[in-house]
């Protein structure tokens, strides 16, 4: 199930609760690397480090907060500082992003520096969202496919995250190239008809509540995403200055969300 899925869409590698820990990585045997996750969209920011951990060590994602760390409007030129809550998240209450301006993160902890730019471009829409079924060789699956606006700007990408009650299920890099008329769809393969044979990574129940949220990202993000669908689970660096791990995105947000009713999903046609 999990192969089809990878080899007929971009499937799920490792993503968690929220934008404070998005992505898992591959941590190799050598010295403790920075891990740097931020997102900031039209409802705030928050900025997430952690280190990596030998693969003969016990796994931990405790946050560290040792460190400074600046978030810059470059468009506005304001500057904010940034301080850990109470969840170890870095963060600042009432900083939200605007489409059109460009920020910059900066992250300095144990004498090194760490920097990253981003511009957060103008928001889509979500247009629709359903479940239809398709026959497969082994059995009927669900697909959710999601419509939304294209941007203008044929260079953007998008990153399509889903959530199944509150929890991670899968996400998709979506080109704009397969947008027609003005509208961008993304499609998931989710879960098989027969629950019993599907397992629990992928298994959706009647009442399930699945939500949606689609972000318009740049290439450098998109290569970034792509990357870690290629096998490299670290991903291309984003950051210049010292060597990390991790990402850093301004993106504004739309989102939406749907009932799986299995009784109720219609075939393809």
């Amino acid at each position: 199930m999990k192969f089809i899925k990878y080899i007929i869409f971009i499937i799920i590698i490792s993503i968690t609760t929220s934008c404070e820990k998005e992505i898992d990585f591959e941590y190799h045997d050598i010295p403790r690397q920075q891990v740097i996750e931020c997102i900031i969209t039209r409802e705030g920011v928050s900025v997430r480090l952690t280190e990596t951990v030998a693969t003969d060590e016990p796994f931990t994602d405790d946050t560290v907060t040792d460190a400074d760390v600046t978030l810059t409007d470059i468009t506005a030129d304001i500057a904010y500082t940034l301080t850990p809550g109470a969840g170890g998240a870095f963060t600042l209450s009432g900083l939200k992003g605007e489409p059109g301006h460009t920020y910059e993160l900066t992250v300095n902890r144990d004498g090194k520096r760490y920097t990253s730019t981003s511009t957060m471009l103008p928001p889509t829409e979500i247009i629709s969202a359903e479940f239809n079924w398709i026959k497969m060789p082994y059995d009927d699956v669900a697909v959710l496919k999601v419509q939304f606006r294209q941007d203008s700007d044929p260079e953007t990408r998008y990153w399509m995250r889903v959530y199944r009650n509150g929890e991670p299920y899968e996400w998709q890099a979506i080109s704009s190239h397969n947008g027609v008329d003005g509208v961008v769809r993304g499609m998931l393969l989710t879960s098989r008809k027969d629950t019993d044979e599907e397992d629990d990574n992928s298994v959706l129940v009647d009442g399930d509540v699945v939500e949606i949220e689609v972000m318009p990202i740049s290439k450098v993000m998109a290569d970034y995403l792509d990357s870690l669908n290629n096998g490299d689970y670290n991903g291309n660096r984003m950051f210049e200055g010292d060597y990390c791990l991790g990402y850093f995105l301004a993106a504004p947000m739309a989102t939406t969300s749907i009932v799986y009713h299995p009784d109720d999903i219609p075939y393809a046609e």
